[in-house]
């Protein structure tokens, strides 16, 4: 009941903040992209920053960012790992649920930063389309963010990759940088309670541009599940027993 009642405290302040935080700076992120990337920074830092003491989740990244241009294809498993992936990027806008658009604030912020809305069951017309913006010119450079399961999905359950980061890695002709995770043990998709632990993303090794489609999209699930599952194995979770959702 404690360890609750911390964590309804802990997600009711990130809120409080991420709405301060958004009021304070707007006027600033209206005028500059880098305003508005500044105040997802700061939102990110303190959410590092607070989680520890909070309710004794510690946070760590893992292998090396990408400073330039890159496609940054990621396992989800919570909010969490938006916070860090984000935070560990110079650069990083995210593909998105195009409902988030109209999310108070985080719809705002987002567009600025340069994330691209995509319609859930028209991603492949929303991919075409960012891929001919960033061919034009029109993008913004930096790290783009795509889920590779397409949402989030709790530790222990399977569910497929999508072809959506196999097309963006043939068309656009970037390194990719797969990230692993295991955030979720300790902060779940659903639900108040936060665990106390050692949350992880960890950034894996670059894949090259030049590889079949299908046969990247086989090599970063088996990079990315693999490295994920030993994460969760670290944290005393056992990816391969039964789980429900």
């Amino acid at each position: 009941m404690i360890q609750w009642l911390r964590s309804l405290f802990f997600n009711f302040q990130i809120y409080v903040v991420i709405a301060l935080t958004g009021i304070v700076m707007f006027p600033y992120a209206l005028v500059s992209r880098n305003g508005a990337r500044k105040a997802c920074l700061f939102v990110c830092n303190w959410v590092r920053w607070t989680a520890p003491w909070m309710v004794g989740l510690k946070t760590e990244i893992r292998g090396t960012p990408p400073k330039g241009e890159a496609l940054i294809v990621a396992k989800h498993q919570s909010f969490l790992d938006v916070f860090l992936i984000f935070g560990a990027l110079p650069a990083g806008k995210f593909i998105m649920k195009r409902i988030l658009m109209y999310s108070p604030i985080v719809g705002q912020y987002g567009m600025r930063i340069g994330c691209v809305p995509v319609d859930r069951g028209k991603r492949g017309a929303a991919i075409k389309k960012m891929v001919s913006d960033v061919e034009k010119g029109a993008a913004d450079p930096g790290q783009l963010i795509i889920y590779a399961q397409g949402t989030r999905i709790a530790p222990g359950v399977k569910a497929p990759y999508k072809v959506g980061s196999a097309v963006l890695y043939k068309q656009l002709e970037q390194t990719v940088y797969p990230v692993a995770t295991n955030v979720g043990l300790f902060w779940p998709k659903r639900g108040i309670l936060r665990k106390p632990g050692l949350a992880v993303v960890e950034f894996l090794d670059p894949i090259e541009p030049g590889m079949d489609q299908d046969a990247f999209l086989a090599h970063l699930e088996d990079v990315v599940e693999t490295a994920s599952n030993n994460l969760m194995r670290e944290a005393g979770f056992d990816p391969d027993a039964p789980v429900t959702e």
